[in-house]
């Protein structure tokens, strides 16, 4: 099965209203659109991608709103508009659609999703979880912004990129490893830019956290680096903290984009720890 995911420079079940009053009925939980608002805006960080950019960041008044271009040696991709509008964007689709889009990369009409979308990953997104962020996404402003067709023309896209998804479970949060493979992984996908590049994508087998993937951009040429403890052994869990949310290393050096800084800026101080914690497991590259 190719990866679907070459390069990134980072849009099933219905929504059961048993599922989202379960989620937002949990004593001191979030309710499920606190919890959507948190992912796209924190780890998942839908906007890295789905908000165009300008010289200057995002563009004023278009969160969400796609049409930021993915220009690659074999497609050429732009982001969906993932806002509510009923012409351009998701506003005539269904829950059971939008979270079928989201962890299989199929459109309503059967179609298939290309690149950069890691499906591979958010496959193993939680059903709590997808259905929290489609709860949050149908309450983002509509924003009409028809975006051009991407071509994959040199890439040609798979009937599917896996089997139907099924029930995904929650990842218990008492398990620290566990939950921050999953926020490294499904959720900030931070080893889909980080592990080794090959013609088919990140090799998130032999290659996971080695770094190495090119993102050329307004910035020059930014490199992923290497995020397994070969490399991560020098700073301290608080240094790389701060690397993450701040984008600043400690000799004051700064990441140049699409390290998505605004969005892990708003994870919580478990979720930074869970993902450091794991991130020290990884195999040394």
């Amino acid at each position: 099965m190719p990866n679907p995911t070459p390069r990134r420079a980072r849009g099933g079940i219905a929504v059961p209203v048993l599922l989202l009053a379960c989620l937002a009925g949990s004593a001191g939980a979030q309710t499920a659109l606190e919890r959507g608002r948190y992912l796209v805006e924190g780890p998942v960080g839908c906007g890295n991608c789905h908000t165009p950019q300008g010289p200057d960041g995002p563009v004023a008044g278009m969160t969400l709103a796609g049409g930021l271009e993915f220009a690659e040696p074999v497609f050429r991709a732009y982001a969906s508009n993932i806002t509510p509008d009923r012409e351009t964007g998701i506003g005539k689709w269904t829950d059971a659609q939008l979270i079928r889009a989201i962890r299989e990369g199929k459109r309503p009409d059967g179609s298939t999703i290309g690149p950069p979308m890691p499906f591979m990953l958010y496959r193993q997104i939680s059903d709590t979880d997808v259905a929290a962020i489609v709860a949050y996404l149908r309450t983002v402003k509509p924003v009409a912004n028809k975006v051009p067709k991407s071509d994959y023309s040199k890439f040609p896209l798979p009937p599917a990129w896996g089997p139907p998804v099924g029930k995904v479970a929650d990842v218990p949060r008492s398990d620290k490893l566990a939950w921050g493979r999953y926020l490294a992984g499904p959720l900030a996908h931070c080893v889909e830019c980080h592990s080794a590049p090959t013609p088919q994508g990140p090799d998130l087998q032999n290659g996971l956290g080695a770094g190495g993937m090119k993102f050329p951009g307004p910035w020059g040429e930014s490199v992923a680096s290497n995020i397994t403890p070969s490399n991560l052994a020098r700073y301290s869990d608080a240094e790389l903290k701060k690397i993450i949310t701040t984008g600043v290393r400690p000799d004051g050096s700064k990441l140049k984009p699409p390290m998505g800084i605004p969005y892990y800026a708003k994870m919580t101080a478990a979720d930074l720890d869970a993902m450091v914690a794991y991130l020290r497991t990884l195999p040394k590259k």
